[in-house]
């Protein structure tokens, strides 16, 4: 038995796996290549140069690979590019990148995107994200690994999140959100680091002793961001397990523009 339906309109020069099932009317564009393993719901535009990998399960009513929202886009062979194992619910609308930065917007692994999700073009998604309904993110943010975004969260365009960050509901960001912080407003303000995110992925006492001291360090102690990277960088000499943790903070920190600031 196949698994394109009758009416969905495949282009023959699109690459699919024999195992990639497609639902009705659903339409697959010539420049996309979609890999062994993914299904496609009913009433699915998958359009541009969109490329999509193993194991993907992309509900219905979705629109991948068209073109940027930006009026300076003319044309240019822009992609889209999404990993393995995510799911991706209803709705969502997923842009090729743009000229003016990577020329591709890029999803990761292993990530659970909800209904209404937008993004952009030139956005940057890391592995094992949460993105809650409604969700948006505009032109070229970049997510990080186990961040989770609550529903109809926004996030202004260039703005980086960090690994294992997380946004309460509605929140709104005009500035980058350090790894491990969880912000909450409009706009967001920190309010915690996410603690028990990291105890459920394993993460031993001792290093989540450390994310507390970087958290004292950025919110508590009424430093300078200079000031604050220099008290995080001396974590790792009482607390060398948390090396690779703060090698990570001092890593985003050491790229925040002035301009831009963290979220405080």
């Amino acid at each position: 038995m196949s698994l394109i339906h009758p009416t969905a309109l495949i282009d023959p020069l699109a690459e699919l796996d024999s195992s990639v099932a497609v639902g009705p009317y659903s339409v697959v564009g010539p420049d996309v290549r979609i890999g062994a393993g993914t299904t496609i719901g009913a009433h699915c535009v998958i359009e541009g140069r969109t490329t999509i990998g193993r194991d993907n399960r992309i509900f219905q009513f979705n629109s991948l690979g068209a073109i940027p929202q930006d009026k300076k886009y003319a044309g240019e062979p822009c992609e889209l590019v999404m990993g393995d194992r995510n799911t991706v619910r209803e709705f969502c609308t997923f842009n090729i990148g743009s000229p003016g930065d990577q020329g591709v917007t890029r999803l990761g692994d292993d990530n659970w995107i909800m209904a209404y999700v937008h993004l952009a073009h030139d956005c940057q998604v890391g592995n094992h994200t949460i993105f809650a309904n409604n969700s948006q993110l505009a032109g070229h943010v970049h997510v990080g690994d186990w961040v989770i975004l609550g529903g109809f969260t926004v996030v202004h365009q260039f703005v980086r999140l960090g690994a294992h960050s997380m946004t309460a509901m509605c929140a709104l960001l005009f500035a980058d959100l350090p790894p491990f912080v969880m912000c909450q407003g409009q706009p967001a303000a920190a309010r915690s680091m996410n603690y028990e995110g990291l105890r459920r992925r394993g993460f031993s006492s001792e290093r989540v002793a450390a994310v507390k001291s970087m958290h004292k360090a950025l919110y508590r102690d009424d430093l300078t961001l200079e000031q604050s990277r220099e008290r995080i960088a001396a974590l790792v000499e009482a607390t060398p397990d948390c090396a690779q943790d703060v090698s990570m903070m001092l890593d985003f920190l050491a790229q925040v523009s002035p301009q831009r600031g963290i979220v405080r």
